[in-house]
């Protein structure tokens, strides 16, 4: 793994890269799973548009810790810093597996992803990834619901231009469709896939038809926006009525979270020891 992607944050008062060789090898090395998350996974791509997006959940040695060195996440892309990534072009992000878990348990729509793909979209997986993708009814609860809505409120405020004052940064499709179709095609993706989760527990990869190809159409400017605002406003207003009334729990498994997780790095630890 390498990246020309220059992502900082900052780590007991120095300044790291998410994507420096150093956290490339402890991604590689200590991977765990590895799947697709992008439009590819739910089964709505579109030609020429789309470029690949995967997730990956490691297990960090125990210098990063139990030491002083520390390591949240691995940001590999294709493309260099300031580019859109384009058709062909991939974007990974591996999490350690205690981010991970912390991002999963708070109902993370993105992070929770892994634990539904189907095993073609999976990249790469040990005994630990099993386990893990095996529990995910221990990891969901009512609070997916919240994030959810989160995430659709974000991605249509963004369509409608609320955020930072621009519509878009993706100005041929305001030019071709007169509204920015991704914007509207993941908010009304999140929708519908925040509604399975909190009414079955599961999430069906790739999305079933009728939304699919509905969704399909969204994104080749065949519903106009006014629809999509209709379409989710439906859909926002079921994910409202179900953060209360879910099956799922209020809250997630911590105790098992935190027993599990203890023991998945020991686990780990111990096979890796020389």
């Amino acid at each position: 793994m390498g990246s020309r992607a220059m992502d900082l944050y900052r780590v007991n008062g120095n300044i790291m890269k998410h994507s420096s060789p150093e956290f490339a090898a402890l991604a590689e090395r200590g991977t765990i799973l590895r799947c697709q998350v992008g439009s590819g996974v739910h089964g709505i791509t579109v030609a020429n548009q789309d470029d690949r997006d995967e997730m990956g959940i490691c297990v960090e040695p125990p210098e990063y810790v139990i030491g002083l060195r520390e390591f949240e996440q691995y940001i590999y892309r294709s493309q260099p810093e300031g580019v859109r990534s384009g058709p062909g072009d991939l974007d990974l992000t591996v999490y350690s597996l205690r981010k991970w878990l912390r991002l999963a348990l708070s109902g993370n729509p993105t992070v929770l992803l892994p634990l539904f793909v189907p095993e073609s979209e999976i990249v790469e997986v040990t005994e630990l990834g099993r386990e893990l993708r095996a529990n995910a009814e221990r990891i969901l609860s009512r609070q997916a619901g919240h994030r959810f809505l989160g995430y659709l409120r974000a991605q249509r405020d963004s369509m409608l231009g609320r955020r930072g004052g621009r519509h878009t940064n993706r100005p041929e499709f305001i030019e071709e469709y007169g509204f920015d179709v991704k914007f509207a095609y993941h908010m009304v993706r999140l929708g519908v896939q925040g509604v399975e989760m909190l009414e079955t527990g599961r999430l069906t990869l790739p999305m079933p038809d009728p939304w699919a190809t509905w969704l399909r159409e969204v994104r080749h400017g065949e519903h106009t926006m006014d629809e999509t605002l209709e379409a989710v406003a439906e859909l926002e207003a079921r994910l409202e009525e179900l953060t209360t009334t879910s099956h799922l729990p209020e809250h997630s498994d911590m105790a098992w979270a935190d027993a599990w997780l203890v023991g998945a790095y020991q686990r780990a630890w111990s096979e890796s020891a020389p």
